[in-house]
């Protein structure tokens, strides 16, 4: 698993807007967002349209318009957040980088799949168990919070 800047922006826009969201502060544009997170704008235009196009964000044209989550901090987790940037979490090896042909085609017998499909199964359970109000409290809380959530 490799996590992107893509993705890493995604989240810093995403709390940005769920901090807005809680203090009340209501539409904010992207260039704001932008010079407020020190991101380039390019990339904060970029990632709010997948966001959007997610339903996680909504937009406002005109002089007034802006940004802001679709939803509660509480109702959107890092792996929504996640797969609205980058479409997955985890890329399966088998799946975008086959390396024999016969095993890697889905069906076929391959002994090192399950252990891929269970590290994407395990990293999503826990990218869908938090949350960005979660991720809004300290570092100690959310260290807390990760490591005491048990894994099925």
């Amino acid at each position: 698993m490799r996590v992107t800047t893509w993705t890493e922006y995604s989240l810093i826009i995403t709390l940005n807007l769920a901090k807005r969201q809680i203090e009340g502060a209501g539409l904010v544009s992207a260039r704001e967002i932008a010079e407020t997170e020190r991101l380039p704008a390019d990339y904060v235009e970029q990632i709010l349209l997948r966001l959007r196009r997610a339903d996680l964000v909504e937009s406002t044209r005109g002089a007034k318009g802006g940004y802001a989550l679709a939803k509660e901090p509480a109702a959107i987790s890092v792996f929504d957040v996640m797969t609205a940037a980058e479409n997955q979490t985890f890329e399966l090896p088998c799946h975008t980088h086959p390396i024999d042909a016969p095993r890697c085609i889905p069906g076929e017998d391959c002994t090192i799949r399950p252990i891929w499909v269970s590290l994407k199964s395990r990293i999503d359970e826990l990218l869908l168990s938090v949350t960005l109000a979660d991720l809004l409290t300290d570092e100690q809380k959310v260290q807390e919070l990760v490591t005491l959530r048990p894994l099925s």
